[in-house]
């Protein structure tokens, strides 16, 4: 008799967290949902990578939803008339996409309550990140309450858990972990301006942290980039 898995949704960017943080899901023994949002971000690329990531470590099903954060804009990655820093600067970033790990969450918890899931994990981070406020502890947890309060199963005492198992971790731990889990790193695309085909600009926040993770780490970068002599730290 086959026994049922626990199942879990795992909000999966194409990115190197979130295909940690799948990779995490699928050691921990669940059944794994992917979900991916094409929300209008200017670096698309990466929902292709997500598609990737989620076929190559054994996930049982991967749906992209598609939102329109990029209508009300106010964010560099969804509005082109706002440039894409190319070096760190004060204070949270034009990066910073209004409420956007609030909508993804409210959509993971659905369908949550929909597969009947026990666990959402996301890959946020407040440690090696660019400062957003919807990825601080404070954040989670006040929506974990939220969680509890607003959900048929959290009503009758059956929570579904928000897990981030990346929360306190670098991003050189980040790496690491993946390397020890079998992440393909050189398929995933962090870049917020990768080109088409991923290749990553070398010069955003995003590549910065990146690099500088697998450099902490001892890890050869297997990112591509795009051009010849990338802003990077040495």
């Amino acid at each position: 008799m086959s026994v049922q898995r626990k199942r879990a949704v795992v909000l999966l960017s194409g990115g190197m967290d979130s295909a940690v943080c799948l990779a995490m899901a699928r050691h921990d023994g669940f059944a794994c949902y992917a979900l991916s949002f094409d929300y209008g971000q200017r670096h698309r690329a990466e929902l292709h990578a997500a598609a990737g990531v989620a076929q190559v470590a054994g996930a049982t099903e991967h749906r992209t939803l598609t939102i329109g954060l990029g209508e009300i804009g106010g964010s560099a990655l969804t509005d082109s008339r706002i440039a894409v820093p190319d070096k760190p600067g004060e204070g949270i970033p034009v990066t910073y996409v209004p409420a956007r790990n609030t909508v993804f969450l409210a959509f993971a918890l659905g369908w949550a309550e929909v597969l009947d899931a026990d666990r959402i994990y996301t890959g946020v981070n407040a440690v090696d990140y660019s400062g957003y406020p919807d990825c601080r502890p404070e954040y989670l947890q006040a929506f974990q309450r939220l969680a509890d309060l607003a959900t048929r199963r959290g009503v009758e005492g059956k929570s579904i858990e928000l897990h981030a198992p990346l929360l306190a971790m670098s991003k050189a731990a980040i790496v690491r972990e993946g390397i020890r889990l079998g992440v393909d790193f050189a398929q995933t695309v962090s870049c917020y301006q990768a080109a088409e085909d991923g290749a990553a600009c070398g010069r955003c926040d995003a590549c910065r942290l990146r690099h500088a993770g697998f450099t902490a780490a001892g890890i050869p970068d297997p990112t591509r980039y795009r051009l010849p002599d990338p802003d990077l730290p040495a």
